[in-house]
């Protein structure tokens, strides 16, 4: 009823989402988005200080527009790929760093709800299940820690070291996923958790390369600082 099964171009059975099950998923990332703008007004709260007014409905919407034109940028900026891999993985055009960018302006609880609503998302676009636990490795854990950038909100150079921290939360993951569901695809020769580590590490450290010199760019730093204030305002 919400998923058929298939078996694709390399003979591997895969489950793809039915017309219903993609109604499910849609609600599921509205839902997901919900709880960001929650957990977001809970930051707004913290960091104003306990004689602000409560947050109206304007702040709400604004939050609610920059989580998901977030989600809607990065899924665009995931199909932009500088560089594809034969067996999955892409080097993207800073589709991680706009992900990241909602825990860096609204907090750890808004970050990883928006990642895990991007994931999904990604499983309703560009499904690629082997296994139940793969989706949940691959699509919600792997993408919502992308969110763990709300770490460091309120710190000093925050945004880059939340997005290093994101990073290596998906690296995990992807590892995880590559060494356990992946492993027979390994190259010759090698066992299935080095060649996850290796294969997995050139398209997402690249990327984070690319990524965190851009960051480093007095430019790009005054940019962010005026986007997030604007975002909290």
């Amino acid at each position: 009823m919400f998923y058929d099964v298939i078996v694709n171009e390399w003979e591997e059975t895969t489950y793809v989402p039915t017309a219903l099950g993609g109604v499910l998923l849609a609600v599921l990332v509205l839902a997901l988005l919900g709880g960001a703008v929650a957990f977001a007004r809970i930051q707004w709260k913290k960091n104003a200080g306990a004689s602000a007014q409560k947050p109206g409905g304007k702040l709400t919407v604004k939050q609610l527009v920059f989580c998901a034109m977030a989600i809607a940028l990065g899924t665009v900026l995931s199909n932009i790929k500088l560089f594809e891999f034969p067996n999955g993985g892409s080097i993207t055009l800073l589709s991680m760093l706009v992900i990241c960018l909602p825990g860096y302006f609204f907090g750890l609880g808004a970050g990883l709800l928006t990642g895990v609503a991007y994931g999904v998302l990604q499983l309703l676009i560009d499904p690629y299940v082997l296994y139940p636990m793969q989706l949940v490795v691959d699509y919600l854990l792997a993408f919502g820690a992308l969110g763990l950038s709300g770490l460091f909100t309120n710190a000093k150079n925050g945004m880059i070291k939340g997005y290093i921290t994101a990073v290596l939360g998906r690296f995990v993951f992807a590892v995880i996923s590559g060494w356990i569901f992946f492993g027979a695809y390994a190259w010759e020769g090698w066992a299935p958790l080095p060649y996850s580590l290796a294969y997995n590490a050139m398209y997402i450290f690249s990327e984070a390369a690319i990524t965190v010199i851009i960051l480093m760019l007095p430019a790009i730093k005054k940019a962010l600082a005026s986007i997030k204030k604007m975002a909290l305002e």
